[in-house]
């Protein structure tokens, strides 16, 4: 390809001074590649609930008016007074997003490493894929294997890694088993069949009985369903049964990540040779790693003293295990991406299909069994 500059159209999202939210699509030009960069023409980008954050920006998605033209539009939206000065560090920037996506390299620098992904099928990451050609660095990019195509490579870096991240994690503090809530979820259905496949103990958290059947039929062994009466009781028979001490909360506010304690807890005491008032010495730890509840959290401590709650976030797990280490993890992504790491999307759209108001309160919604797929190149 010699057509450098070359033109790319994208999605970008700004917050406006006078608390509007602005999406829209822009065009830039894509400078030929160098040393070991690629151009990628993206043909696959997920929409994941990790882009919505930085799509939209804590607007109030409900006062969302559609404006500019078929060919680009517009949509604009009210960001709540009390909100924008959470927002004051991004305030009249034009930002590029999606966090990954899968297409095919179209240019590469003289690099070895690009080189050799030239024609290829490549998964990448790296912040600006809803657009129509990505240039990246060779080593954000996953080579998919010989008949994967975009679209089944598309989210081959967030869930599966955030999956493998979880058991890993699991496996490096010394845990055996796993809890995991919005089970049902994308995430959670690859979570459950790695699970399964790895032989590790895991505890489904679901709402609904319809997300309980989804992870059931795909073999899931334990699925406790919050909205259940006897929801704590089910979780501390699923827990001592497991004997899961590691929790990963996607909901992020109100009282689960809590009640995951609880529940430890009083899986621990069930074989206490003698009461402490100090509570049992089984360290029980939650991550929260998603924010699917903006509430706040509540703890009720009833779990003694030897527990903790902290965030969790999936580059500084793939910093902190080191390059070697997280290319193996990649390779068996690649390896298992139409398997235990496959995805499924109820929606194609375009970039231009992606700003319509049907879509936006579609995928914004982030209901369970709702992925949705943008296209660029269509």
């Amino acid at each position: 390809m010699s057509d450098f500059p070359l033109s790319s159209r994208e999605i970008r999202s700004k917050i406006t001074q006078a608390g509007q939210l602005e999406l829209s699509i822009a065009t830039t030009e894509i400078p030929a590649p160098t040393g070991d960069a690629v151009v990628v023409r993206v043909e696959a980008t997920p929409i994941n609930p990790s882009d919505l954050g930085l799509l939209f920006g804590l607007a109030d998605m409900s006062t969302a008016k559609q404006t500019g033209t078929a060919d680009a539009p517009v949509v604009v939206a009210d960001v709540p007074d009390h909100l924008m000065r959470m927002l004051e560090a991004r305030v009249d920037q034009s930002l590029a997003v999606g966090n990954e996506g899968a297409g095919v390299v179209v240019a590469a620098g003289e690099g070895d490493a690009a080189q050799a992904l030239l024609g290829k099928t490549v998964g990448l990451i790296g912040g600006g894929m809803y657009a129509e050609y990505r240039l990246v660095q060779a080593g954000m990019t996953l080579e998919l294997n010989e008949g994967t195509t975009p679209a089944e490579g598309a989210s081959c870096f967030v869930n599966p890694l955030t999956a493998l991240g979880m058991t890993e994690t699991m496996r490096m503090e010394g845990h055996t088993a796993l809890v995991h809530t919005a089970a049902a979820s994308n995430l959670g259905q690859m979570l459950n069949r790695l699970c399964l496949a790895d032989g590790i103990p895991l505890v489904n958290i679901v709402r609904r009985d319809e997300q309980a059947k989804i992870l059931t039929d795909q073999g899931a062994k334990i699925v406790c369903n919050s909205s259940a009466p006897s929801f704590m009781d089910d979780l501390t028979d699923a827990i001592a049964s497991t004997g899961a001490t590691l929790g990963f909360d996607a909901t992020g506010g109100g009282e689960l990540a809590g009640q995951i304690l609880s529940a430890m807890e009083r899986a621990a005491n069930r074989n206490a040779a003698e009461y402490s008032r100090y509570g049992s010495d089984t360290w029980k730890q939650v991550y929260i790693y998603g924010s699917l509840d903006r509430s706040p959290t509540v703890l009720k401590r009833d779990f003694g003293l030897a527990w903790g709650v902290g965030g969790w976030l999936l580059t500084p797990f793939l910093q902190k295990i080191g390059f070697e280490a997280g290319q193996k993890l990649r390779q068996r992504v690649a390896n298992e991406i139409k398997t235990t790491f496959a995805s499924r999307y109820t929606r194609e759209v375009s970039l231009t299909g992606a700003l319509q108001l049907d879509a936006v309160a579609g995928y914004g919604k982030m209901a369970t069994g709702e992925k949705y797929l943008i296209n660029p190149s269509a």
